[in-house]
This record gives C-alpha cells, sequence and structure tokens, in this order.
C-alpha cells in the first residue's frame, strides 16, 4: 500500500502523560481504508492526522510496542512489533508490548475508530508500524551523530545500537536526545527492501508465550483490587424479556451478598465474591413479562426460512436472463443448504470491571471496540468520553462476541457499578454466556443452476435467508444498501462462480426474528463458504468432473484462488488414491483478503464423521510472521471443524435449550485431526489470516464424505443418516 505519510512534531511526540518517558514515536497517516464502508462512516479528512502506533525507546534500551489493536489469541503481540523492529534495527530481546489505552490517537485506519476485527490488524498496519520504526531509527541515528560529531552517513544500525567505527552508542543512551529532534518528513526516508529484511517473513516465537504458560497473563477474568465486588445478572430467559417484579428477601439472605440492584437487562446479585453472588441470583424471584420472544422456535423459524426461499426478494447482483437460460440448460442442478444459529463459545466467559469514581470511570475489560465502549459509558454516566479510561488485558477469545454494537457487556457492568455504588466485576457464567444472545444467524440457501453441454454454468440463480447482522445497529445506513446486508452475502454476491456464470442473479430475504445476531468468526463467509463449496462439488460431479480440475477450469483466471487450490491438493496427494476406508474433499475460498483451500481426509467410524487429516494452503499476501499464520490456520480449522460437526443452538418456547460446553460443544482432543498448513510464496496485496481458515473446512468434510459415501450432506452440523454408517465410495 502506497500511503502519503505526513508529520508535526506534535503528530509524533505525544504526551509523557499517555504512554510514559522516552523517546516516543506516533506515526500519522491518512486513512489507508479498504472497505466502502469505513470511508463513508469516516471520511479521510476527518481523521486524517490521528497517530495510531507508538513506540517507546527507554533508558534501559527496552523497546516498548504499543499496541493499537487487542491481542485475543491472533498473534498482533508479536507481528506487529516485528513491523517495528524491522526497520528500528532493534535487538529482538528488548521487545517489550503493551495494549494501548482507548484514545483517538489510536483509531483504526479501516474502521474509524479504534478497534479490532474483520482480520484487518496487521495488513493496515504493515506500513504504518513499519513507518514509526524508521523514524525512530532516524532520530536516534541524528543523536549519534551530533554525540559523536561525525556525519549521519558514517553511521549505521546494528541490533539494537548505532555504530560508527568501533564506537557503538546503545539506543538506551540516545533516547532522552533522540526524543527532543524534530522527526524527519516520513517520505525523505527509504522503507528497507524486502530482500534485506531480517525479522519480516521469518518464523517467529510468540513474545506472549511466556506470559501465558507460566499463568502470569492477566485476563479480564483476572482483574482483582481492594475492595473489588463481583456481580452476577439474572437475565430473561426469552430474547427481549423484561421485569415485571423481583423478591430479593432469600437472594440477600445469602452470607457475602451485599446488594440486589435492577438493571436495564435484569437482576444484578452483588457480592464480596463470585460464588456469594450465584447464589444469590440462584435465590432470586422474578415474574418475566417474556413478550414476543416467548414463541421462538428454532425448528419452526427452520421451516419459515426454507419457504422464503422460494420467493424473490432483494437482489444483490445480477445478470443476464437467468429465467431463459435456465430453460436452455443442458442440465440443471438444484439444492438446499441451511446452518444453524451458532454461540461464539469462547474460552474465557464475558466479564467486566467497572470503577466509577471522581466523575471519572475506569474499565477493564477485554474488548474489541474500546470506542464504542467509551462512548456508550459516557451516554451511560454523563461524562465526557476522555474521562472513561479503558484498560484492555489479553483476551481469551473474541471471534467477534466482544465487539458488540451496543456494547452490551460493558454497559450492563457499567449500569451494575452506577446502581451498587461500587467497584464491580460483572461475570457472565458460560450459561449466561451460551444463552446471552449475539449469535451467528442461522441461514437456509436455495441454488439453481443450469449447466451447458460442457458442464460448466451458464445460469445460477441463489435465493439467501438469514437475519441482517446490521440492522437496528448504528451501522445499518453504512452497510444495508437497498435491503442487502453486505455481511450475509459476502462469499456469494462476489463469488468467481456466480460472477463467472453469464446469467446469475442472487436475492438476499433478511427476517426479523428478535434473536440478536452478530459477526461469528469470518461472517457471511462461515455460512457461505460451506454452501458455495458444497454445491460447486455437487456440479463438478453433476458434469462428471473430477472435483479440482472442475475447479481449475471455473477458476482460469484467477490466479491467487488456484494457487491455494493447486498447492493444498498437491501437498494432500490428491491424484493418488485415498487410503483405504477414508475419502478426500476439497474447498477453496476467499475471505479477508486471503485464498484458503482445504482438503478434508475422513473416514465413518461408528456412524459418526472422523476427521483424519486436514491439508490447508494460504495466499495471504507477505507472511509477516509464518509461525502465526501457520497458528491461526490451525485455530481457524478447529474453530470451523468443531462447528461443523457439532455447533448448532436450538430454541423452544423461546428459550435456549443449550448450555455449557457438554450440550454445545466445541471439538475434543481425540477428534483433533492432522493439520498440515502451507504458505504460497506471495508478494501480492496482503490479506487476514484470523478469519479466513474457517470457511473452507465444513465444505471439505462435508465434500470428502461425499466421496466416500456417496451421501451429500448439505445441513450443519454434519450428521450422516443411519443408512450410510457403511461407506459407499462414489465414482
Amino acid at each position: 500500500m502506497n500511503l502519503e505519510l505526513k508529520s508535526s512534531r506534535r503528530g509524533f511526540l505525544r504526551s509523557t502523560a499517555l504512554v510514559g518517558g522516552g523517546l516516543v514515536v506516533a506515526i500519522a497517516v491518512p486513512g489507508a481504508r479498504r472497505f466502502a464502508w469505513a470511508q463513508e462512516a469516516q471520511p479521510a479528512t476527518a481523521a486524517a492526522f490521528a497517530p495510531n502506533a507508538f513506540l517507546r525507546i527507554a533508558a534501559d534500551d527496552s523497546i516498548t510496542v504499543l499496541l493499537a489493536h487487542a491481542e485475543m489469541g491472533q498473534g498482533i503481540w508479536t507481528t506487529l512489533p516485528m513491523l517495528i523492529a524491522e526497520e528500528l534495527d532493534a535487538d529482538w530481546s528488548k521487545i517489550r508490548v503493551e495494549h494501548g489505552p482507548a484514545d483517538k490517537a489510536y483509531t483504526s485506519p479501516v474502521f474509524g475508530m479504534q478497534g479490532t476485527g474483520g482480520s484487518t490488524t496487521t495488513w493496515s498496519e504493515f506500513d504504518r508500524y513499519r513507518q514509526a520504526g524508521a523514524v525512530a531509527r532516524n532520530l536516534l541515528l541524528q543523536a549519534a551523530a551530533a554525540r559523536l560529531n561525525v556525519p549521519l552517513a558514517d553511521l549505521r544500525t546494528e541490533n539494537g545500537a548505532v555504530v560508527s567505527g568501533t564506537q557503538r552508542l546503545r539506543y538506551g543512551e540516545l533516547a532522552d536526545a533522540a526524543g527532543k529532534l524534530p522527526p524527519p518528513d516520513p517520505k525523505t526516508l527509504t522503507l528497507r527492501d524486502p530482500k534485506d529484511w531480517k525479522l519480516i517473513g521469518k518464523a517467529t516465537k510468540r513474545l506472549d508465550t511466556p506470559e501465558k504458560i507460566t499463568g502470569k497473563a492477566v485476563f479480564g477474568m483476572d482483574v482483582q483490587f481492594e475492595g473489588l465486588l463481583t456481580a452476577v445478572v439474572l437475565r430473561s430467559p426469552v430474547f427481549g424479556g423484561t421485569v415485571k417484579s423481583f423478591d430479593a428477601t432469600a437472594a440477600r439472605a445469602v452470607p457475602g451478598v451485599r446488594d440486589v440492584v435492577q438493571v436495564p437487562s435484569g437482576v444484578a446479585v452483588v457480592a464480596e465474591h463470585f460464588w456469594a453472588a450465584k447464589l444469590g441470583r440462584d435465590a432470586l424471584q422474578v415474574v418475566w413479562e417474556a413478550g414476543e420472544g416467548a414463541t421462538l422456535d428454532s425448528a419452526t423459524l427452520r421451516q419459515q426460512f426454507s419457504q422464503l426461499a422460494t420467493e424473490d426478494g432483494p437482489t444483490a447482483v445480477r445478470a443476464g436472463d437467468v429465467v431463459a437460460e435456465l430453460s436452455k440448460a443442458a442440465k440443471t442442478v438444484d439444492a438446499e443448504y441451511a446452518v444453524p444459529y451458532l454461540a461464539h463459545a469462547a474460552m474465557e466467559p464475558l466479564n467486566c470491571t467497572v470503577k466509577i469514581a471522581d466523575g471519572e470511570c475506569d474499565i477493564w475489560c477485554g474488548t474489541q471496540f474500546p470506542t464504542l465502549d467509551q462512548n456508550s459509558t459516557a451516554k451511560i454516566l454523563g461524562i465526557p468520553p476522555e474521562k472513561i479510561r479503558i484498560h484492555t488485558p489479553f483476551l481469551g477469545g473474541g471471534f467477534g462476541r466482544r465487539a458488540t454494537p451496543d456494547s452490551d457487556v460493558v454497559s450492563e457492568a457499567v449500569h451494575v457499578a452506577k446502581a451498587a455504588k461500587a467497584p464491580v466485576k460483572t461475570v457472565w457464567t458460560r450459561e449466561d454466556d451460551t444463552r446471552g444472545g449475539y449469535y451467528r444467524s442461522a441461514f437456509v440457501e436455495k441454488i439453481k443452476v443450469g449447466l451447458g453441454e460442457d458442464g460448466l454454468p451458464k445460469a445460477w440463480h441463489q435465493v439467501m435467508v438469514g437475519q441482517s447482522i446490521m440492522a437496528g445497529t448504528f451501522m445499518e445506513a453504512m452497510m444495508v444498501k437497498d435491503g442487502i446486508d453486505a455481511t450475509s452475502t459476502e462469499g456469494v454476491a462476489n463469488s468467481p462462480y456466480v460472477l463467472g456464470t453469464p446469467a446469475h442473479r442472487v436475492d438476499l430475504h433478511s427476517p426479523k426474528t428478535g434473536i440478536p445476531v452478530l459477526w461469528w468468526r469470518s461472517v457471511g463467509h462461515s455460512a457461505n463458504g460451506f454452501v458455495m463449496e458444497g454445491f460447486v462439488d455437487e456440479l463438478a460431479h453433476a458434469a462428471g468432473k473430477d472435483p479440482v480440475e472442475y475447479r481449475r477450469t471455473l477458476l482460469k483466471d484467477h490466479p491467487r484462488h488456484l494457487a491455494a487450490l493447486n498447492l493444498a491438493a498437491e501437498k494432500a496427494g490428491w491424484s493418488s488414491p485415498s487410503p483405504e476406508g477414508r475419502g478426500r474433499g476439497i474447498a477453496v475460498h476467499e475471505s479477508f483478503g486471503s485464498y484458503v483451500a482445504q482438503v478434508a481426509e475422513v473416514s465413518v467410524e461408528d456412524g459418526r464423521i472422523r476427521v483424519h487429516r486436514v491439508v490447508c494452503a494460504i495466499d495471504c499476501g507477505v507472511a509477516v510472521n509464518p509461525s502465526a499464520v501457520e497458528a491461526q490456520m490451525e485455530s481457524g480449522i478447529v474453530f470451523g471443524l468443531g462447528a461443523a460437526l457439532h455447533g448448532a443452538l436450538t430454541l423452544k418456547e423461546g428459550q435456549v435449550q443449550e448450555s455449557n460446553y457438554h450440550d454445545y460443544r466445541v471439538l475434543r482432543m481425540h477428534e483433533m485431526p492432522k493439520i498440515e498448513v502451507h504458505i504460497v510464496p506471495s508478494t501480492e496485496r496482503m490479506g487476514g489470516v484470523g478469519e479466513p481458515g474457517t470457511p473452507p473446512i465444513a465444505p471439505a468434510v462435508a465434500n470428502a464424505v461425499f466421496a466416500l459415501t456417496g451421501q451429500r450432506l448439505r445441513e450443519l452440523p454434519l450428521q450422516l443418516p443411519v443408512a450410510s454408517a457403511t461407506p459407499t465410495p462414489t465414482a
């Protein structure tokens, strides 16, 4: 990305009150927005010079990188410092990392606010963090030149020091003097040529690993200080329900319970510790006004979605006369695919600690969007956002759940602390978390495709039905156009399969059910990757073609898809027979700017699907830290495989039936397949890696099951009919 860089001393050297002493460098970059909706949300001129990457060098030679984003397992605690260290020529052993506070200085160039999501962090910060390192290096060189009284050209840097002949000055020795110099114009600095990179592109161990394996890492649930109370909230068992009345007599009698307060989300029991709060909540007597949500039933919704999918709706994309071309097709193939509601099920349940005092507020919370939390808190307390300090610990998994547009977790905790008139940590139990809403929406999709004599698509009609994430939020105006939520249709409306078909039409229905929905790892791609790659496999078999060869034909004008597809097929040994009793399936899908292909090798054991091996290939452009890319592919596969085999939320009489990992299962250790990750060498535009590993795994497994048994599975989670317990290999 070529970014216009501008600087000023004020823009680069921030107040030490914000980030501490020493040499402090911030880089100011005009909005480098890739997404149209982000551009509309925050025009480039509005935040053109807001610094959002910081570097601090102390006298002890420690180099602290302050992150504008949250570390929730994706590895940016290491990847972003690598970018700065590369240009700074730093001693990697001296690198330290901190989460930056909630501040406009850390505004994301993608979202127009401080936030982490959409697999955007590394590519959006690639130039800025390197530029920050280059600016710091230049200032250190200038300081060394003045101290040694030598020309700048006679100096070089090496592993955390400036070198002139036999003289060597550590960065820590120069930091104070460097911090007093005017910063250079970034346009005069030349970043390192990729051939000279020492860190970027090299497998690097994660900086946060030691803290996490020793238990020193602090997550939101670990926050504790003198006088802090704990609260749990009894919420309506039905979405949209409200408190009609409650009796707290028995709850207040529980030893350790300090208070019982009503808040907008329900009734909170505040206690000296979690167990007292939990027992107090168990003793609460609440009468609920259930409302319309009491009639919700997932089986009924499934039928309604299926019926709606037979009707035309708002059109996301169209070309040609689909009806006419379907009537002339040599063969037509049609199918209905469906996916259920899914919870995020992060390992760390939701929690938030709030302390309100003297017209100010401190919040400790694993959050993906501090700006939203800051703004919602300001409205609740009636104080300026600048008076609200958000401290970001490590996140024990986010997957989108810690990025709610209405800041439900933080807002609730602020209401509790305000009502209790004390510092309070509000904790969601696992059951609260599973039943608390903000799910991946269920979807039903009907597809009908007409094939020509050559077996290739000539007409494509697809109708999608699923809830809109953005409808009813402050982002609706930006994200929903003419009734189409772009997050629902991504992976379909822009699919090379659809757009490569001469006559095509994609319609979307976005019914309102009252079930709160949200982005879930890979968002719309999580459903659409399964649908598209499962159905293309059907087309390949209908055309009598090998699934890989068929995709190669459809993707002949898409080299990055092909590169991932070919590498995965090669490494999986696609051209050789599958091991006895096993079947192979393949899928390739682009999401968040990266191209991922996966081959799954499965068997059927006692009527259940067993995944033995997954071979994954990814083209993500420049792989800053190959180890992090591999880890995220593994993570995405595990996350997606658990959902593919087990994930489903069911509602009866308005209540979610699942509650914990025993009935809302994630992948178990004994179900873990062997995963092999291969990175396509690439200098193409960088994409994300946190989410793209998830969409291909479900269709790859489903396609493998078909290859083994002849049974086409079109609904998640994947379950074989009883009659399919004995494999029947397909031709």
